[in-house]
Formats: C-alpha cells, sequence, structure tokens
C-alpha cells in the first residue's frame, strides 16, 4: 500500500537543478500530494513561472515516484494557484541555501516589493557579516540577485523574495 510519507520521502530527494543541495520540498514547491490506491498525483508551485529547470523537476519527481513501492500511475502537475512564496522556504531550506552561498530573503517577506529596500541587508552566506550591498539585481537566475560582502570580500548571491 503507498503512503503519502512514503511519496514526501520520494520528493525529498528531488533537488532543484539550479540549487542541488535544496529539495523541491525543502523550497516549499510541492503544493499537494494525493494518494488513490496505486495512482499518485503531486501539485508542484513553480518558484517563478518561466522557470528553465520545470521539465526537469518533472521528470525527477516521476522518476522517484515510480520507484515507490506499490505506485503504478503517477502524475507531476505545475499549478500557479495557489502562487509559490518564499515564505515556504523550511528552515532547512534556508540553512542549505546559505551552505551553497546563496542568502535566502527573510522569513514573512512574500508580498513586499521585489526591490530590496536600502535598509534591508542580507547577511553575507559565507561569513555572516551584514556589512554588505547589493551590486545587481539580476543574477544567473529570474530568482536571485548578486550582493557583495565587504567583510570577507566575496560575492554572493541572495534568493529573491516572492
Amino acid at each position: 500500500m503507498v503512503t503519502e510519507g512514503a511519496i514526501w520521502a520520494a520528493l525529498a530527494d528531488v533537488r532543484d537543478p539550479e540549487i542541488p543541495p535544496v529539495s523541491i520540498v525543502d523550497m516549499g514547491m510541492v503544493h499537494r500530494v494525493t494518494v488513490a490506491g496505486p495512482r499518485v498525483r503531486v501539485e508542484i508551485m513553480p518558484t517563478f513561472v518561466g522557470c528553465p529547470a520545470l521539465e526537469i523537476i518533472r521528470r525527477d519527481a516521476e522518476d522517484r515516484l515510480r520507484a515507490v513501492p506499490g505506485v503504478e500511475e503517477v502524475e507531476v502537475a505545475f499549478v500557479l494557484d495557489p502562487p509559490w512564496s518564499s515564505d515556504r522556504i523550511t528552515a532547512e531550506g534556508r540553512r542549505r541555501l546559505r551552505s551553497f552561498g546563496i542568502a535566502p530573503p527573510p522569513p514573512g517577506s512574500a508580498g513586499a516589493p521585489l526591490l530590496p529596500a536600502p535598509e534591508e541587508v542580507p547577511a553575507c552566506p559565507y561569513c555572516g557579516s551584514t556589512d554588505t550591498h547589493l551590486e545587481n539585481l539580476f543574477g544567473p537566475t529570474a530568482c536571485r540577485s548578486i550582493y557583495y560582502c565587504d567583510g570577507c570580500r566575496q560575492p554572493f548571491e541572495r534568493m529573491k523574495r516572492v
């Protein structure tokens, strides 16, 4: 018999290919898991519409779910309602983002303007200093900006709040 717990455990092994240390569960992307006998449906909220990693995430999720004993049919759907929010990132997800060199947005910042407020200073994920500043609002992906730490002189990325 397939359990919801087994499905969540399988999904915890699905990584965002742009941020490999963080699972889609820790990113808060899994909206709903439905188990009906041997059939499983998972609804995933994209962090950004048009994210190029979505099909990779879908394929990896389908592969992991098919490997769960008793699962015969898998459906992975992307849902836009409700929209994903950076407030959904778990504490473990935030820790893993920092260990990867990405400063997570502060909890409770969802719905705030995308542009960071001047008084909002992210801590450097490498040394913890708040002597940091925005270098470029546009980072390597739509969901990240580039910051610079004046304390350890390292550039780092910060996930945009959504």
